[in-house]
């Protein structure tokens, strides 16, 4: 695939190395600094967001005050173990719904899990000659910045295949904002989804026996999957731990709902502050393109959703939330708080992301012009 413009050269970024534990004690006090920024920063948002009482403030809050502290340059950085154990809860809260009679309507799913497929495509047949033709980006860069796959997992696949890395990590970020942002106002104007509810029980009507149960459930299962090298260890993981004592009846419960508030305050400054460190050269062209290639991922999910729905093959909000190629956490909380099918929606969106890992590289070997770069 060629539209007769020289691929971008990808960006070569070199970072220093600490050579004694004198230069290192500094780096990590200006570390905690900037985590603890971010967490203030995402505090202010969800406070702005429940005083004015927008949508989602715990989701949205934090995601827009980030995104406003990296455009004007505040250093932001988040702690990884403490966001990857935010995603557990959504595997429990998943989990947790898995009960004999949901799991009895798996089989009706296979109709429009066979589209997923057909929905990569798409994607990518729209957004590789979108982002070689309009922007210029090398084959390796565009088709890892158009498939709709997980952020690190795009990041390694792209690297190795000599794209550049910072542009697939801002395109990837603006994909899961525009989405995140997207999908509740199309679920409220749309469907009049409440997105008011809360998303469970409070804590103190859960009896400690089931709590305690959930963060065993939680901790084992991102333990074992981490172990066997499971695609999306924090959430998948404890989603079939939790699935399993489901079904033989010891959890009765799902993730109170302050623990569901917390993963998507998390979720949502992990989004934000992904953006930490942008340029004004990368907002005029990494951003501006990503956004461009956000409407078009917007116009596909409207036309397969459209056809599904009329063909009467699910409910329209389990359809949105299902195909749109948001990220798999930040749609399991929508689903958890409008109350649609949870589970539903966490299987497509794990086969998307299977379709896309397992493909791409096969893909790149046999459409890629030439070598790398």
């Amino acid at each position: 695939m060629s539209c007769g413009l020289a691929g971008r050269t990808p960006q070569v970024r070199r970072q220093g190395h600490t050579s004694t534990s004198l230069r290192a004690q500094p780096g990590v006090i200006v570390s905690m600094k900037s985590v603890i920024c971010t967490f203030a920063i995402a505090l202010a948002g969800c406070a702005v967001f429940h005083v004015l009482n927008l949508s989602l403030p715990w989701l949205l809050g934090p995601i827009a005050a980030c995104l406003a502290a990296a455009l004007v340059g505040v250093p932001m950085k988040g702690i990884k173990p403490l966001n990857d154990s935010m995603r557990t809860v959504l595997g429990v809260a998943v989990g947790a719904t898995l009960t004999p009679a949901v799991i009895a309507t798996f089989p009706a799913m296979w109709p429009t899990l066979a589209l997923i497929p057909v929905m990569v495509a798409a994607i990518g047949a729209c957004g590789i000659p979108y982002f070689r033709c309009i922007w210029g980006y090398d084959f390796a860069t565009a088709y890892y910045s158009a498939m709709p796959g997980g952020l690190q997992d795009m990041l390694v696949f792209g690297e190795e295949a000599g794209g550049d890395a910072r542009t697939l990590s801002l395109i990837h970020a603006t994909r899961v904002l525009v989405i995140v942002v997207a999908v509740p106002f199309l679920l409220g104007s749309i469907w009049d989804a409440d997105l008011g509810n809360p998303p469970g029980v409070p804590a103190a009507t859960i009896p400690l026996e089931e709590i305690l149960a959930m963060v065993a459930c939680a901790a084992a299962g991102w333990w074992v999957a981490k172990r066997v090298g499971l695609l999306g260890a924090s959430i998948l993981g404890p989603l079939i731990i939790t699935a399993a004592v489901t079904l033989t009846g010891f959890l009765h419960f799902r993730p109170p709902a302050e623990a569901i508030w917390a993963a998507q305050f998390f979720i949502g400054m992990t989004i934000g502050a992904k953006y930490a460190g942008i340029s004004m050269q990368e907002v005029r062209n990494d951003l501006a393109a990503g956004f461009g290639f956000c409407f078009i991922l917007i116009i596909l999910t409207l036309i397969f959703v459209e056809t599904i729905y009329a063909l009467g093959m699910a409910p329209g909000p389990e359809i949105l939330l299902a195909f749109a190629p948001g990220g798999q956490a930040e749609l399991t909380v929508l689903a958890l708080v409008v109350g649609a099918d949870a589970a539903f929606v966490v299987a497509h969106h794990v086969l998307r992301i299977f379709v896309v890992i397992l493909g791409a590289p096969i893909a790149v070997r046999i459409f890629n012009p030439g070598p790398p770069g």
